[in-house]
């Protein structure tokens, strides 16, 4: 069989001009139809296959075609030995020999492409090895990872094949419907798990046909896809709706859904971003709108996922859209039949989407079967198709790197960052801040207006030797000592003792209960915790009305703070440890003084006409940052704690504010962030209609904002700024998380305003659950609902720890900045 003979039966190779798109550009940039082959009979559902270099399809119903995409040159295979329509098709996973197994109703036979070109060179006919005979209608194939077995879904059964015996190992049988795809396990080589039209996954123990776990029903439709990802241990699967599912397949995690995704609703979400963030001119690949998928003009409702395939990106194209890691580069291809789609594994969003129908001169509009292989010699993507309606056969050669240029979101003119890279304007709010610091001594004068004449001797002479008035005594009878139960304790004890010493970065988290301790009678929840700056104490704020400092070891009595009529909803201390901040649901602010133990500034209705939601230290505790309805205020205070005997109802202490900035579209800000252990002109900012919005406090106005950051108003922002003990490096300062009920944690990039990672293992319905960064950048812990604290790396989407011992609700965690994690 030669090649001429194959390639005149309808086959049309690519062409050297380029193609022309819907919007006027050229489609050899993003995706080339290297072939199209007009089959005798349609095969609208079938397993296609590709390999590194391979792919294969049914031709003309019962002949195997093997077209090499690496070298086009090189013959067309065309394989016979089936009498019946092949329905399934797979290649084997070593190399040499490169295998490849098809079936059919009368036979499953295996082939090696190697010998088979062998055979044509020298003019024979290829033979393949007859694995089996009348085994029924095959809708999948699958090799083992050595490609000694071959998992074959047969009805509702899944035959295992032994490729050296060719005899069947053993049968699977437990589905209620036609299995649709089967995977091993790579890194569980006696596991396969199967999909079916039972709407359920299964995993197996082949060796000894034993069921392991057995799913509920996860859809109104039947399960067509799967996939296994041996990186992040996960199974990805989808139905003819177009709902995605991930499941974990880590040890321990007891199979459990990471994250569900409706690929209709991402389409459409995907569409708007685009048309909000570049909204002058068309996209290149038009996406339909709500309105058209309401009518119907043509459109599909539903995006069946008729395969999956692994998207590696090239660790160049993360540096330039501005990925965290080479994680963060892991994306999925989901062909569908009305395109493709780039599916991010990290933030579990659409990157892109190629819709067949934007580009006229592609030959088929609607595939009825498709597969993908990402890793080409030259880093494109190859595509094998088959028409819905039709007989025709087309490969495509899609540039994942073209297609993301053109679709992704412009880019900042000037990235965010929290580290300042200018010096502070003279407009500034913050040079307020700058020149009441330098001029702070001169408020220790004495007011000019308490007294016209200047104290002097009696005799108005500089000096008198004689009476003594202006001169220190001669000796000290004694010398008090002040703050002996506070001061002393700590000054001097702890900072004799106390060794301020750089801790590991790669410590692992914390994953063992050392000591428990319930911090109020009754049924009081602690809404809100902070370690200090040197790890020492720990504060937090309780339902009971009060702020309580412990030490960090929880051991001792702890200092009580009374004085707020409503819950403690925020803590924070100042940089320097001296003092405290709570923030209550009465709309009280109030800063507490540490080591005194007394009120020292208390920020109230006769500043604040509406409630305080949350407030902190800011620009190294020189100012006091708040919001309070729509605005975010900047507010200088001075304290001052000395006592006056005469005039004890007047406190000396007082705040002022120095800007009010509204939330773009003035709604109530619930929750604001920004660092304080250095100089930074960033505000992070939540608003009740699930937007974020930064503010630059340089120049004192906004410079960003994120729309519907969350499905829900986000009550948490919480970012990576390090601690005194731990060196990151500067670009991981530029992360923030957020967190609102029912959605999961968001993990942000301020360079890019990304979601660059989502988590989502715990559960969180209905209550507020608190988030935190490990001092070394790489964790991030929340609370839960199920009375469990989870810790995340920031790498995997999925949890790697999961802390038990509380007996309710866990709402907010800390890490410590001095202990070792």
């Amino acid at each position: 069989m030669k090649c001429e003979a194959e390639q005149s039966q309808g086959l049309q190779m690519e062409e050297q001009q380029d193609i022309a798109s819907t919007d006027g550009g050229y489609v050899g940039d993003i995706v080339i139809e290297k072939f199209l082959i007009e089959s005798k009979k349609s095969t609208p559902h079938v397993q296609l296959a590709c390999s590194m270099q391979h792919s294969a399809f049914p031709l003309h119903g019962n002949e195997l075609c093997v077209w090499n995409t690496e070298d086009p040159s090189q013959q067309l295979l065309a394989l016979r030995g089936h009498h019946q329509p092949i329905s399934a098709v797979t290649f084997g996973n070593t190399a040499t020999p490169l295998l490849i197994c098809s079936a059919s109703p009368d036979r499953v036979i295996m082939w090696s492409l190697d010998e088979c070109r062998e055979k044509i060179l020298e003019g024979l006919i290829p033979r393949g090895t007859v694995l089996g005979t009348l085994l029924g209608t095959v809708l999948y194939l699958r090799f083992s990872p050595d490609d000694r077995i071959i998992a074959m879904c047969a009805g509702n059964k899944i035959l295992m094949l032994d490729t050296e015996s060719r005899s069947t190992l053993v049968e699977l049988e437990g589905h209620q419907g036609p299995v649709t795809a089967a995977e091993f396990c790579t890194w569980r080589a006696h596991v396969v798990i199967s999909v079916s039209e039972d709407r359920s996954f299964k995993v197996w123990d082949h060796r000894n046909g034993s069921l392991i776990y057995n799913s509920p029903v996860l859809a109104a439709s039947p399960l067509l896809s799967l996939l296994v990802i041996e990186g992040s241990k996960q199974l990805v699967t989808g139905c003819a709706e177009g709902q995605l599912w991930v499941f974990s397949l880590v040890d321990k995690h007891h199979y459990r859904c990471v994250t569900h995704a409706d690929l209709r609703k991402k389409r459409e979400r995907f569409s708007t971003r685009r048309l909000e963030s570049n909204p002058g001119s068309l996209p290149e690949s038009r996406l339909p709108s709500a309105r058209e998928l309401a009518k119907g003009d043509d459109v599909e409702v539903t995006l069946p996922v008729l395969g999956l395939a692994h998207c590696d990106l090239s660790l160049g194209l993360a540096s330039e859209c501005g990925l965290l890691s080479p994680e963060n580069t892991s994306c999925l291809w989901i062909g569908s039949s009305a395109g493709l789609l780039m599916f991010n594994l990290a933030n579990f969003e659409l990157e892109a989407v190629l819709h067949y129908r934007d580009f006229r001169n592609l030959s088929i509009q609607i595939a009825g079967s498709c597969a993908m292989m990402s890793k080409t010699s030259d880093g494109k993507a190859f595509c094998v198709l088959t028409a819905m309606f039709g007989n025709g056969i087309a490969g495509l050669k899609v540039d994942p790197t073209a297609l993301l240029r053109c679709q992704q979101h412009p880019t900042l003119g000037t990235p965010l960052s929290v580290l300042p890279s200018s010096r502070v304007l003279p407009t500034s709010p913050l040079h307020f801040g700058v020149v009441e610091s330098s001029a702070q001594p001169a408020r220790h004068r004495q007011p000019a207006a308490r007294s016209v004449v200047r104290d002097q001797p009696l005799v108005f002479h500089s000096k008198v030797r004689s009476s003594g008035y202006t001169s220190a005594p001669h000796a000290t009878m004694f010398s008090p000592k002040t703050n002996i139960k506070n001061d002393c304790k700590r000054s001097s004890e702890c900072k004799n003792s106390y060794k301020w010493k750089e801790s590991p970065v790669q410590n692992s988290p914390p994953t063992r209960l050392s000591r428990r301790l319930a911090v109020a009678e009754g049924r009081a929840a602690v809404r809100c915790i902070q370690f200090s700056g040197d790890g020492r104490r720990l504060a937090c704020g309780s339902a009971n009305h009060l702020a309580l400092v412990f030490d960090a070891d929880l051991t001792g009595t702890p200092t009580v703070f009374p004085g707020h009529d409503g819950a403690v909803n925020t803590v924070c201390w100042s940089h320097d440890g001296r003092w405290l901040l709570s923030v209550s649901q009465d709309g009280t602010l109030r800063v507490w003084s540490a080591r005194r133990m007394e009120l020292a500034l208390c920020l109230g209705k006769d500043l604040l006409p509406k409630p305080v939601q949350s407030a902190q230290f800011y620009y190294i505790d020189t100012f006091i940052l708040l919001s309070s309805g729509p605005e975010v205020q900047l507010f200088t205070y001075h304290i001052d704690t000395c006592k006056d005997e005469i005039r004890r109802y007047k406190p000396k202490s007082r705040g002022r504010a120095v800007v009010r900035l509204p939330m773009t579209g003035a709604v109530e800000v619930t929750s604001l962030s920004a660092v304080n252990d250095f100089y930074s002109y960033l505000v992070l900012t939540a608003g009740r209609n699930r937007t974020l919005e930064a503010f630059d406090l340089n120049v004192g106005r906004s410079a960003a904002v994120i729309t519907e950051a969350h499905s829900r108003p986000v009550h948490q922002i919480c970012q990576n700024k390090g601690s005194s003990f731990m060196t990151q490096p500067s670009q991981l300062y530029n992360l923030f998380a957020t967190t609102a009920v029912a959605d999961g944690i968001r993990l942000w990039d301020l360079r890019t305003l990304r979601c660059e990672r989502r988590f989502e293992g715990h559960l969180n319905r209905c209550y507020p659950c608190g988030i935190a960064f490990s001092p070394c950048g790489r964790y991030v812990a929340c609370g839960a609902e199920d009375r469990h604290a989870y810790v995340y790396e920031m790498g995997s989407s999925t949890f790697c720890h999961r802390l038990s011992g509380h007996t309710d609700t866990v709402t907010g965690v800390a890490f410590s900045p001095s202990a070792s994690q």
